[in-house]
């Protein structure tokens, strides 16, 4: 029987496979914090606890901006040495726990986690390199909008994101912007089709 699947903005729920955060499962995410807390918001919003531990610039007010359930997330930001511990321990409680690593992970300590995630029911997010990921999610581009020349403040960022899974060959990819004017996830909509004029 397939694992339960939490389920995510639908923007990135058409990237991911299963169409959302399969538990007992890892994911790597790109360095990037709004999209480690775009992936938190709605597991939150519909009642999931969530941990981040080991990110110290994480902030409130753009987890809240982004869609984050402030009052379901608990923040780690300085575990020291025993991160690797402090997350295992949240992942026996919290059914979604995003980490980054302070070091590398070996193979064995990989695979008690998995056994632990899966035992569990929950999901672990990943700022960093982790063996046996059930996918990776990467930005392969992103622009700044917003500034002039010389005037004018950063307001927006258009993204392309990309995720490689296990269960697919195919990478799939996504134009959104991260954060919208409003701070929030918003699918950036293809270009219109251009009409055909008639001639004569």
């Amino acid at each position: 029987m397939d694992a339960a699947v939490r389920p995510v903005h639908p923007a990135l729920a058409e990237l991911l496979p299963g169409g959302g955060l399969r538990a007992g499962s890892a994911y790597t995410v790109a360095p990037s914090t709004s999209l480690l807390l775009s992936l938190l918001a709605r597991p939150s919003r519909e009642g999931a606890w969530c941990a981040a531990v080991g990110m110290p610039e994480l902030g409130a007010e753009a987890a809240a901006g982004l869609g984050v359930a402030l009052e379901r997330l608990v923040l780690v930001p300085e575990p020291g040495p025993r991160w690797l511990a402090v997350a295992a321990t949240l992942a026996e409680v919290m059914p979604v726990v995003a980490v980054r690593p302070a070091g590398a992970v070996s193979d064995a300590e990989a695979s008690r986690f998995m056994a632990r995630l899966r035992d569990r029911g929950a999901s672990l997010l990943v700022q960093g390199v982790w063996p046996q990921a059930e996918a990776a999610l990467q930005i392969v581009d992103s622009q700044w909008d917003g500034l002039g020349d010389g005037y004018g403040y950063l307001s927006s960022r258009t993204v392309t994101i990309a995720v490689q899974s296990r269960r697919s060959p195919v990478p799939r990819r996504a134009r959104l912007m991260l954060p919208d004017r409003d701070g929030a996830l918003t699918p950036v909509a293809p270009a219109a089709p251009v009409p055909m004029r008639a001639v004569g």
